[in-house]
C-alpha cells in the first residue's frame, strides 16, 4: 500500500479527473451501475457539481501523496447511508480503497451503512468485508455499463 493516503473534500476541478478515471472500460464493467453514457462529459460534470452542492453528500477525493487517486462518497438514499467509492485502475491492488473506506468510516457516524457491489466485483467485496460490512442480501438492477440487468449484493456496517 502506498504510504500518505489522505481524504480531502472534493473541489469542482477534481471532477474532471475522475471522469477520466470512469472512461477506463474494465472499471466501468466492474463498477456496472454507471452512466448511460460515460463518454458524456458535460452530463457527468453537471451531475456530480450537483452533489458537490449538496449537504447531504459527503464527497472526499482520495489522494496518494498529492495525487488524486479516487473518489469516495456517504450519501443518503431512500432514508438509508450508503457509500460509494471509485478507485484509478493505476491504483487498484493496493488496500487505497480499504484506507480510504475506513478514513471515510470515521467521518460518518450514521449506522447501520450500506454498500452495493455487482455480484462478480470481488476486489469491492473483499474491501467491504475488510471494513466490517456483512453481506446481507442481493438486489437486481440494470447495469448500465453491461446493458444487462445483473445481481448486486447489498452490504451493511451496523457498528
Amino acid at each position: 500500500m502506498k504510504s500518505n493516503i489522505t481524504l480531502t473534500k472534493t473541489e469542482k476541478d477534481d471532477l474532471d479527473t475522475f471522469f477520466q478515471f470512469q472512461l477506463d472500460p474494465e472499471a466501468n464493467y466492474l463498477a456496472a451501475f454507471t452512466a448511460k453514457d460515460p463518454n458524456d462529459k458535460p452530463a457527468y460534470i453537471e451531475k456530480y457539481s450537483k452533489h458537490l452542492a449538496d449537504t447531504a453528500i459527503n464527497m472526499q477525493t482520495i489522494r496518494i501523496d498529492g495525487t488524486i487517486a479516487g473518489s469516495i462518497a456517504a450519501f443518503t438514499i431512500e432514508n438509508d447511508r450508503e457509500i460509494t467509492y471509485w478507485i484509478d485502475k493505476a491504483f487498484w491492488g493496493q488496500g487505497i480503497a480499504t484506507a480510504a473506506l475506513r478514513a471515510l468510516l470515521k467521518m460518518e457516524q450514521t449506522r447501520p451503512i450500506y454498500g452495493r457491489v455487482a455480484f462478480d466485483n470481488h476486489g469491492s467485496q473483499k474491501v467491504l468485508g475488510k471494513c466490517g460490512f456483512v453481506k446481507i442480501g442481493t438486489d437486481k438492477g440494470f447495469a448500465n455499463a453491461r446493458q444487462t440487468e445483473i445481481e448486486e449484493f447489498i452490504y451493511m456496517l451496523s457498528d
